[in-house]
């Protein structure tokens, strides 16, 4: 194979998988008290877990649900952005607003909302924590909120109080762009569908013939090396050592 094109070795066109799959790490917060739901370069995660299906949204879903924190299919999304990524948050907000969700947003996300074209109407203004009341923690104490979505800003320890109040409601916290918007989608697929459950060989026909033929081939050796083991003892060396070692 050394030195040989792709064409050469046969692969000329792409290779799609039939499913795809998504890895989750599992972090569990909540085991360890005062712990932040903040990624860090700090291993946390105590494993790994995996989602897969024929789709990405559905991929993610199960993904989410093994690793602990499934995600809602209706109910009330809270953003909460940073500058950086207030760009991105309308066309977010829409998706969450076509899928029924009720939105609320801080004050801050909710204006950039607006500037952007998103109706008055469509989403609410709710204080961060110790701008007013209610705020961000009442809702979420009071079980208002189904989905957390907050990327924070350097430094993030003003908000550390919220986040840890939706970690012990068990509330679904999102804390990039790239996760909500898969988020969304998963929640999309499970809106339409129910998920399945499948073995790996269901997915990947190939590998369960290549799997039944190694079966197979080692079941075969097995039985040869029996039936040589059951001939030793049969020839008359096999026989005198029994009679010299009794």
């Amino acid at each position: 194979m050394a030195g040989a094109t792709l064409a050469e070795l046969g692969y000329t066109t792409e290779i799609l998988p039939r499913a795809i799959s998504v890895k989750e790490s599992v972090l569990p917060f909540d085991k360890f008290p005062g712990a932040d739901t903040l990624l860090s370069p700090e291993m946390r995660s105590t494993g790994e877990v995996m989602g897969t299906d024929y789709s990405f949204g559905a991929a993610y879903a199960k993904s989410q649900s093994a690793a602990g924190t499934p995600l809602p299919t209706a109910g009330t999304v809270l953003l909460s952005l940073k500058d950086a990524d207030k760009a991105a948050a309308p066309a977010l907000v829409r998706d969450f607003l076509d899928l029924g969700f009720r939105v609320l947003a801080t004050r801050g996300t909710h204006a950039a909302l607006l500037a952007n074209g998103i109706e008055f109407s469509s989403v609410e203004m709710i204080h961060k924590a110790g701008e007013g009341r209610p705020d961000v923690l009442d809702a979420i104490k009071n079980g208002d909120i189904d989905l957390f979505i907050i990327t924070p800003s350097v430094p993030a320890d003003s908000a550390r109080n919220v986040r840890r109040a939706a970690l012990m409601t068990k509330v679904p916290i999102i804390t990039t762009i790239a996760a909500a918007r898969a988020a969304a989608a998963a929640i999309r697929t499970m809106q339409s569908q129910t998920l399945q459950v499948k073995s790996l060989q269901e997915y990947h026909p190939k590998y369960a013939e290549y799997t039944e033929q190694l079966r197979k081939g080692m079941q075969r050796a097995a039985n040869k090396l029996r039936v040589a083991g059951s001939l030793d003892m049969d020839s008359p060396t096999a026989s005198r050592e029994s009679i010299v070692s009794g």
